[in-house]
C-alpha cells in the first residue's frame, strides 16, 4: 500500500489537487475581498465620507469638484478625469424625442465608467426638472412656480415632489436644480415665472416641495444636513439662486440688487432657512450680484451666512458657467475667476465644457497655495456626503421598474388638480357672472393663439431651454379640454384668429372663449420691459369681446398690460403656464365642476411705468392687488374699486410659516 502511494502518478495526481485546492482558495480570495469602509452601508455617512477622502489623490478630489454636461461626457473623459458629475443643459438630451429607457441607458453608461475608476465612486446626475421632469417628451409637465404659488397648497406642493422625484429616478437621475427660491420683486424679470411669489412667506410656504422630492427627515436629524429617504423613490434637491436674484434693478436678469444686508436677509434669504431646515441637499449660487460684488464670488453670503450661521452642510453648486461670468466680458482672467469662486465656498463647478482649463487651474492653484488643501477636503466631503445619503453607492444604476412612472395617469391627474388650484379669477360679468359657462350651449366659439398649442401652455423649460410651439410634448390643449368639457350637442367652432369676414358668415355663438397669452422664454431672453400681450393677443381679444359675451384666459409667468381692455372682457382667468394638462383643469373650472381658488401670488400693475411695485410698498396703486381672487359660488361682502366683489387673501406674515 505505501508503494503505491509513493508512485510517481499518485505523487503527481496529489500535487494537482492540491494545486486545484490552493487556486479556488486564491480565487476566493480575490472574488470576495474585505469591504473597504467606504463601501460599507452599515457604517456612519461621516466615517465613510473620511475613509474615501483619506485614500484620494488631488486629480480625483479636483475631479468630484467638476459637473460637466453630458455632451461632452465620454467615457475616457469620466474615467481620466474622474468626473464628479454630469448634467443636461436645457435641450441637451440623448436624441431627438428620447424615449425615458434612453434616459436611463444613457445615464447607467455613465455610471458605468464612473465606477469603472480606481475608487468607483458613482457620479451625480443633474438636470432642471423645474416643473415636473420637463426635459423627457412624455413626462408630467406642472404648472410653473408662478401657478403653484397662486395655489398656495403645501399638500399639493409635497405630492407634486413625490410625483416628479419618481419620474427622475425612472430614468435614472438623481438630482434636480429645483426647487427656485427666488423671490421675484419685479415682474419684467425673464424668469419671475420661476418665483413662486413676490412675498418671502408664500415662497417660504411652497418650499415644502423639497419634502415631497427628498422626503422628510425624521425627528432629530440634524439641522443643515442633508436628506434623502432611501429606497431609490427620493432625489437630491437644489435650492436655487442663493440669493437676491429676484430683486435686480429694473428686473434685469443677472444684474445687480441693491439692498442692505437686512433687506436682502428679510426678503431674499428667509426661504434659505426653510430649506435647510428641511435637509435640502445642494444650493445653486445666483448669477446676479448683491450691491456690485458677484454672488459667485461672494465669500461672507456662501460661507459666513449660508454655511456658517444657517447651518448648510450639503453642497454649493455654481450654476452654469457662473464662474465665468465673474468678470466682464465672461471668462475674461479665467484662472483668477477659479480662485475667487472656490475660496468664497463653492464646492461644485458647472464648467459644462471647458473642464481640462478648469480642472488644470484649480491644480495649479492648490500646487501654489493659494487654494488651501482644507477647502479642497471641505468641497469634497461635502460632495461626497450628498452622494452617500443619496444612496448611489448602493443603486447607481436607473430603477427600471419606475420606467412606468414617467407619465403615469396619476400624476397627470395631479397635475390637472394643480391647474385647478392655480386659476385666478379676475372678473367675471360686467351685470352679472358669466362664470361658470354653459356646457349644454348650442354653439360656442374659441379663439386666440394659445388654444391649442401645448407648447404654449407648458412655457419655457419644456423639452427644450427656451421651450416652444405646438406638440413639444405629450399633453391635452385648452381647445380639447373644451370639447372633452361640453355636451355632444354643442358645437365648438376654433378660429384661432376670427376676421371680420368670419364674423359675417358665423354668427348666434352663446359665448366665446378667447385664449392668448406670452411666447415661451426662459432667463434673459424673457426680460421684457413692456410686458405687452404678443402676437397680436390684444386684437383678438378686440375682435371678439366687442361682438360676443367673452371669457378671456391669459397664459402667461407674470402679469401684463391688460387694463386699457379690461372692460371690452366680460370675464378674466388667469392661467399662467399650466403645463401638460391645462386643458381638462381649465375646463374643470369654467364650467363649474369645481370653484376657482387660486389668490393672486403678485400684484397686477397698471401700466409698467409703476414697476417695481410691491404689496408692501408704501405707494400702491394697483389694477388687481397682491392675494385677490374672486370665486363664482362664494361671494365676498368686500367691493373692489371698480364694483366687482372678490375674497381678500392676502395673508398676515405667519400665515405661511412653514412649521420646521
Amino acid at each position: 500500500m505505501a508503494a503505491k502511494k509513493n508512485h510517481p502518478v499518485f505523487l503527481l495526481l496529489r500535487l494537482l489537487l492540491l494545486s486545484i485546492i490552493s487556486m479556488k482558495v486564491a480565487m476566493a480570495e480575490v472574488v470576495t475581498p474585505p469591504l473597504l469602509p467606504y463601501k460599507n452601508p452599515t457604517l456612519p455617512v461621516e466615517a465613510r465620507v473620511n475613509d474615501l477622502l483619506s485614500r484620494m489623490t488631488l486629480a480625483e478630489k479636483i475631479g468630484q469638484m467638476t459637473q460637466i454636461d453630458r455632451s461632452v461626457a465620454s467615457p475616457a473623459v469620466l474615467r481620466s478625469q474622474f468626473i464628479g458629475s454630469v448634467l443636461n443643459g436645457g435641450g441637451s438630451n440623448p436624441a431627438e424625442d428620447a424615449t425615458p429607457e434612453m434616459w436611463a441607458d444613457m445615464i447607467d453608461g455613465f455610471q458605468e465608467s464612473a465606477m469603472d475608476t480606481r475608487l468607483g465612486i458613482p457620479v451625480i446626475y443633474g438636470t432642471d426638472a423645474v416643473h415636473g421632469h420637463n426635459n423627457v417628451v412624455g413626462a408630467t409637465v406642472f404648472p410653473h412656480n408662478v401657478g403653484l404659488g397662486a395655489a398656495r397648497d403645501k399638500d399639493l406642493m409635497r405630492r407634486i415632489g413625490i410625483a416628479t422625484a419618481l419620474e427622475l429616478r425612472a430614468t435614472g437621475i438623481p438630482y434636480t436644480f429645483a426647487p427656485c427660491l427666488a423671490v421675484c420683486r419685479d415682474p419684467r424679470w425673464g424668469r419671475c415665472y420661476e418665483s413662486y411669489s413676490e412675498d418671502t412667506e408664500v415662497v417660504r410656504s411652497m418650499a415644502e416641495i423639497i419634502i415631497g422630492l427628498q422626503g422628510s427627515p425624521p425627528s432629530g436629524h440634524p439641522r443643515g444636513y442633508p436628506f434623502i429617504a432611501q429606497g431609490g423613490n427620493s432625489v437630491a434637491a437644489c435650492a436655487k439662486h442663493f440669493t437676491g436674484d429676484g430683486g435686480t434693478v429694473r428686473g434685469i436678469n443677472e444684474n445687480n440688487t441693491i439692498a442692505s444686508y437686512p433687506e436682502l436677509f428679510h426678503v431674499h434669504i428667509k426661504p434659505y432657512l426653510d430649506a435647510v431646515a428641511m435637509g435640502v441637499s445642494t444650493v445653486m449660487v445666483s448669477y446676479s450680484s448683491w450691491n456690485g460684488v458677484k454672488m459667485h464670488a461672494n465669500p461672507y453670503l456662501l460661507t459666513r451666512v449660508l454655511k456658517q450661521e444657517i447651518g448648510f452642510q450639503g453642497f454649493l453648486i455654481s450654476d452654469w458657467e457662473g464662474v465665468d461670468r465673474i468678470t466682464s466680458p465672461p471668462g475674461r482672467d479665467y484662472k483668477t475667476s477659479v480662485l475667487a469662486a472656490i475660496i468664497a465656498g463653492i464646492d461644485m463647478i458647472m464648467v459644462p465644457y471647458d473642464y481640462v482649463r478648469f480642472i488644470g487651474d484649480v491644480t495649479d492653484l492648490v500646487a501654489e497655495g493659494r487654494i488651501p488643501m482644507s477647502r479642497i477636503d471641505d468641497a469634497v466631503s461635502r460632495i461626497l456626503r450628498v452622494k452617500f445619503v443619496a444612496g448611489l453607492f448602493e443603486q447607481p444604476r436607473a430603477n427600471r421598474t419606475l420606467l412606468n412612472q414617467v407619465g403615469h395617469k396619476d400624476h397627470r391627474e395631479l397635475a390637472r388638480e394643480a391647474v385647478r388650484k392655480s386659476l385666478v379669477l379676475l372678473k367675471n360679468g360686467k351685470n352679472k357672472p358669466m362664470l361658470p359657462l354653459s356646457r349644454k350651449a348650442p354653439r360656442i366659439l374659441v379663439a386666440g393663439t394659445h388654444a391649442h398649442d401645448v407648447g404654449y401652455q407648458c412655457g419655457g423649460w419644456t423639452v427644450s431651454w427656451q421651450g416652444g410651439s405646438g406638440n413639444t410634448t405629450s399633453g391635452t390643449t385648452i381647445l380639447e379640454g373644451i370639447k372633452e368639457a361640453v355636451s355632444k350637442r354643442t358645437e365648438v367652432v376654433y378660429e384661432q384668429r376670427p376676421n371680420e369676414a368670419f364674423f359675417r358668415n358665423a354668427k348666434n355663438f352663446s359665448y366665446a372663449i378667447v385664449v392668448v397669452g406670452e411666447l415661451p422664454y426662459a432667463e434673459t431672453d424673457g426680460d421684457d420691459p413692456n410686458l405687452v400681450l404678443p402676437l397680436g393677443g390684444d386684437k383678438i381679444i378686440e375682435d371678439v369681446c366687442s361682438r360676443i359675451r367673452c371669457l378671456v384666459i391669459l397664459i402667461s409667468g407674470r402679469p401684463l398690460v391688460v387694463e386699457p381692455y379690461l372692460d371690452s372682457i366680460d370675464a378674466l382667468v388667469a392661467a399662467w403656464l399650466p403645463g401638460s394638462e391645462a386643458g381638462p383643469g381649465i375646463a374643470d373650472v369654467i364650467f363649474g365642476k369645481y370653484d376657482f381658488q387660486g389668490k393672486l401670488p403678485r400684484t397686477w400693475f397698471r401700466r409698467v411705468d409703476q414697476l417695481p411695485m410691491n404689496v408692501d410698498d408704501a405707494h400702491y396703486d394697483p389694477l388687481f392687488p397682491f392675494g385677490f381672487g374672486l370665486r363664482m359660488k362664494v361671494r365676498s361682502r368686500h367691493p373692489s374699486p371698480d364694483g366687482i366683489s372678490f375674497s381678500s387673501t392676502a395673508a398676515s406674515s405667519s400665515s405661511f410659516f412653514p412649521s420646521y
